[in-house]
């Protein structure tokens, strides 16, 4: 598998990934949504919410192009239908830069005040790792909440791929 197509590949997986934990957390009440415990980002809404918001981040870090309206933690939780709309927007913009990524690109990021130039791949990195820390804080909040988090990882995605 070329370089490419496995970024493609990991980007698909993180889509699909945040759509079923969407998906699962539709059902919960305002009070299940205020969830938090520490050591979490904050509640699961909150959770949520940031990172989708950090998703479009990404996109625009590649791409120079903000959404017409932002999606902003201090703006509160959107509701599901607007999570998953912009879950999908930032997914298939990740998808979109993963398919023409070229090794060596950098990027101009202003961070902590400072701006320096960094390797793209490494803000790619940093999408899937954020992701992945999330999605798991948001499992440990369902499951203390007595909820079964949906399973989100590489075989669930494999057997969600598989044709039965």
């Amino acid at each position: 598998m070329e370089t490419t197509s496995a970024l493609v590949e990991l980007f698909t997986f993180n889509l699909w990934a945040n759509l079923r934990l969407l998906e699962a957390c539709a059902g919960l009440d305002g009070t299940a949504l205020d969830a938090a415990l520490p050591g979490t980002f904050g509640s699961i809404g909150e959770t949520l919410v940031h990172l989708i918001a950090a998703e479009e981040r990404y996109v625009t870090r590649f791409t120079g192009q903000l959404p017409a309206h932002p999606l902003r933690e201090s703006e509160g939780f959107p509701g599901f239908a607007e999570l998953r709309r912009r879950a999908r927007a930032g997914g298939d913009g990740l998808i979109a830069i993963a398919a023409c990524f070229a090794p060596g690109q950098t990027l101009q990021l202003t961070y902590a005040g400072q701006t320096r130039e960094v390797p793209a791949v490494n803000v790619l990195i940093q999408a899937i790792n954020h992701g992945g820390d999330h999605r798991s804080q948001i499992a440990t909040l369902l499951s203390q909440r007595g909820v079964t988090p949906p399973e989100v990882d590489g075989w669930a995605y494999l057997e969600a791929q598989t044709p039965v």
